[in-house]
């Protein structure tokens, strides 16, 4: 099941950052809290962002280290249909499929103006990425491993197939929120209730800061503020 949200809904949840997300939906109790966020391989590469990247995944494999690869354009626009089909906004969501990460590259600025024409505001992979100044000139997000200097013999492939992604399963339609903190799922059975969750955690933790910064602070008096 894929979440839909309104646009309305969708520009509260940028008003949140991803951890607060993530925090969230652990309110929710719809998964074990081990899973449904990326790791540290996985990180925002425009960290100056104002706004979370939220989006809906659109999925496709990669692979640029193959040697000797045959390159297949035509494979590519199967992940442009896909976009095409998609509701926006979307993010592109690659799994390297290669045999070496640490030198793929599954995006340029070339295919980032794709991207943005066909209502993409960022892409994700677990592999890499170039071109970095001019596809944030874009205004997109990149969530990567890092930068690699050369495309490599990169093909797209499997597009709207899910994907796995630093150990996440992500499936197209999939609702995604990410900023400096990672990137984190959310599951669409919730979507809608995540930002007034976000809320009651933002003034929950608001509470306990405004405790331990106050000069009657004890550790007695704190946990009794969390009911221990």
């Amino acid at each position: 099941m894929a979440a839909t949200l309104t646009d309305a809904q969708l520009e509260e949840l940028k008003t949140f950052d991803s951890a607060t997300i993530a925090n969230a939906i652990e309110q929710f109790k719809v998964r074990d809290q081990t899973l449904g966020y990326v790791g540290s391989n996985v990180r925002a590469l425009f960290p100056n962002k104002r706004e979370p990247m939220v989006g809906y995944a659109v999925t496709a494999k990669g692979d640029s280290t193959t040697y000797a690869r045959r390159r297949d354009p035509a494979l590519q626009f199967e992940l442009w249909e896909a976009m095409d089909e998609s509701p926006r906004p979307s993010v592109v969501v690659i799994q390297d499929a290669g045999n070496n990460p640490s030198k793929s590259c599954h995006c340029g600025d070339v295919m980032g103006t794709m991207i943005r024409t066909l209502g993409g505001i960022g892409l994700v992979t677990d592999g890499g990425v170039r071109d970095l100044p001019e596809v944030e000139a874009l205004g997109l997000h990149y969530f990567a491993r890092g930068p690699v200097v050369a495309h490599g013999t990169a093909v797209i492939f499997d597009a709207g197939e899910p994907v796995v992604i630093d150990g996440v399963p992500v499936q197209t339609g999939d609702l995604l929120h990410g900023d400096v903190n990672g990137l984190v799922t959310i599951p669409a059975e919730i979507a809608g209730e995540v930002a007034d969750a976000a809320r009651e955690v933002l003034a929950e933790e608001a509470t306990r800061k405004a405790f331990a910064d106050s000069p009657g602070f004890t550790l007695e008096g704190y946990r009794k503020l969390l009911g221990l």
